[in-house]
């Protein structure tokens, strides 16, 4: 069987929608150049992004009904907004371009990306309806080679280095380099019930080593020390590019 060719634009669109919190799984379908000009009605209010790496891209992504979204979120509080539930769905959109730094996530209008003919645009539908759209405009014009599981494996070792040539491009770009001793999941209606003296419990046993992350992605593990009255990470451990990838 041969490899199948597919657009960085669809891989895109098709991990955001699997990671977008909506009753209902969505689907992502393209729509011609007539029809992306018209959403930019619609674009006066989204959460836009901008993803640096070794290809870069801008992205937009619009729910018709964000007040569902803010419900969820329960934007009351200020620890949690429309953005920071929809981030992972963006996240898991760029995630298909390589390594890279994803900037902040911030809601304004997306008109110019809309507007701009080298830009992508998917209507997010269910049931036959379109309930958003995703727009994605990528830097370079790049495809992706999905190698299916019962080709041989050399096949897919040589596809793996492409792109990583270009990344003495972003050498200079800051990435935030964060050190966790553990994490946990909770449901929105928990983290909004936190309060002074509440305990998280977190999946890391006393003692283990703490996770490098170099925004946001595992590269290295260490030990917490004290130097000079402030924490540090002493690294005992690099981990293979390929791993802190995955």
């Amino acid at each position: 069987m041969t490899g199948t060719t597919i657009t960085l634009h669809t891989a895109a669109a098709e991990a955001l929608v699997a990671q977008l919190p909506t009753p209902v799984p969505l689907r992502a379908v393209p729509v011609d150049a007539v029809t992306a000009q018209a959403r930019r009605s619609t674009a006066s209010s989204a959460v836009v992004t901008s993803f640096v790496g070794s290809l870069s891209a801008d992205t937009a992504l619009l729910l018709a009904d964000m007040d569902q979204v803010a419900a969820a979120a329960g934007t009351d509080s200020p620890l949690v907004s429309v953005v920071d539930v929809l981030r992972p769905a963006l996240e898991a959109a760029t995630s298909v371009l390589g390594a890279g730094v994803l900037g902040d996530s911030r809601l304004e209008s997306a008109d110019a990306l809309f507007a701009d003919h080298s830009t992508v645009v998917f209507d997010l539908t269910a049931a036959g309806e379109t309930v958003g759209w995703f727009a994605v405009r990528l830097r370079e014009d790049g495809t992706v080679g999905l190698v299916s599981s019962s080709a041989p494996a050399s096949s897919a070792s040589s596809a793996a280095p492409l792109g990583a040539g270009n990344l003495g491009r972003i050498n200079n770009v800051e990435m935030a380099l964060t050190v966790e001793i553990g994490r946990t999941r909770m449901s929105v209606r928990d983290v909004l019930g936190l309060e002074p003296g509440a305990v998280v419990e977190l999946d890391r046993s006393a003692g283990a080593p703490a996770d490098v992350l170099l925004n946001g992605r595992l590269i290295a593990h260490g030990e917490v020390v004290v130097v000079d009255q402030d924490y540090a990470i002493r690294i005992t451990r690099i981990l293979d590019v390929a791993d802190g990838v995955a």
